[in-house]
């Protein structure tokens, strides 16, 4: 991959754009930088980092056209917003404080409770006429085949019918409601989870291979590519030429250091990989002097 010709012109242009930028506010949640607020999102976006969002609400279910707030950002996406001095760790409080009043979140919070009581009141209704079904069943097998004891079970039973309309309350501890089908991390076993816990504003600086990766991140970006999460293509990172909501990838990432061996399996599987996903991959090595060599693998067949 050929260097691009960059000019000192543009270069100039993007630090002061990089220092004129907001401050984005990033929350930790364990080792998981994310941002809460909606002029951050469109800040990164408009930097070129893309993330993951993960949000839903309770009771909507939880699919791809329904994905919100938070945005959970690439450890690379967070470490570069630090170098650029963009990035701040939010306190702690909820996401309304965090916002600076958040008039936009409160009003999502009461439409959320106006939901809750129209369903739990729905809900209350179908339980009322659950419970008098049961009741009219039970009553009516009882005195089947006594026709002189009829008109007394009729009254009996409008009578109960009447007492149950009086009485019959709906715990809300009983409301149906629509959790998330995600798995909120590790928290069955605290022992797994001790590993995710950190400190702001980045993990693993200490590691040679989070550092490649990291080398790798910044470089691609500044040739102006996006880059997307690839651990389940088997790399490091999908490549872009353009926006994600565009484009589809061009390659899948792998990060090594230059005296890193390869197993020649490994490098044949992620080669037939990316073939089979019609993607190039792209071996990235950071260099010494700063740079990062590119070798291209494409599969062409056993021999």
């Amino acid at each position: 991959m050929a260097d691009p010709p960059y000019r000192e012109e543009e270069e100039e242009e993007e630090e002061e754009e990089e220092s004129s930028s907001p401050v984005i506010g990033v929350g930790l949640c364990d080792s998981a930088p994310l941002l809460w607020r909606v002029e951050d999102l469109r800040t990164v976006r408009s930097q070129g980092l893309v993330g993951a969002l993960l949000g839903s609400l309770a009771r909507t279910p939880r699919q791809n056209t329904r994905l919100g707030r938070p945005l959970l950002l690439l450890p690379e996406e967070e470490r570069l917003l630090t170098e650029r001095h963009a990035a701040a760790a939010l306190p702690p409080g909820p996401p309304c404080q965090q916002d600076g009043g958040g008039a936009e979140l409160r009003q999502q919070v009461e439409k959320y409770e106006e939901d809750q009581q129209r369903s739990y009141e729905e809900q209350s209704v179908l339980a009322l006429e659950d419970r008098k079904s049961a009741l009219l069943r039970a009553m009516s097998s009882s005195h089947a085949g006594a026709e002189p004891e009829a008109e007394t079970a009729d009254e009996a039973l409008k009578g109960r019918l009447e007492a149950l309309d009086r009485s019959f309350t709906f715990p809300r501890s009983g409301l149906a409601v629509q959790l998330s089908t995600a798995r909120a991390g590790l928290s069955y076993c605290p022992e797994a989870r001790a590993f995710l816990q950190a400190d702001w504003p980045m993990r693993g600086l200490d590691d040679p291979h989070c550092d490649a990766r990291y080398q790798v991140f910044r470089d691609l970006r500044g040739r102006g590519f996006y880059l997307t999460s690839a651990g389940k293509f088997g790399g490091d990172f999908l490549v872009y030429p353009g926006d994600p909501l565009r484009f589809h990838a061009h390659f899948i990432a792998v990060c090594l250091s230059l005296d890193e061996s390869v197993c020649l399996l490994d490098v044949l599987a992620v080669a037939r990989l990316g073939s089979n996903v019609k993607k190039t991959v792209l071996l990235c090595s950071p260099g010494t002097d700063g740079g990062v060599a590119y070798t291209s693998l494409q599969w062409s067949g056993m021999v």
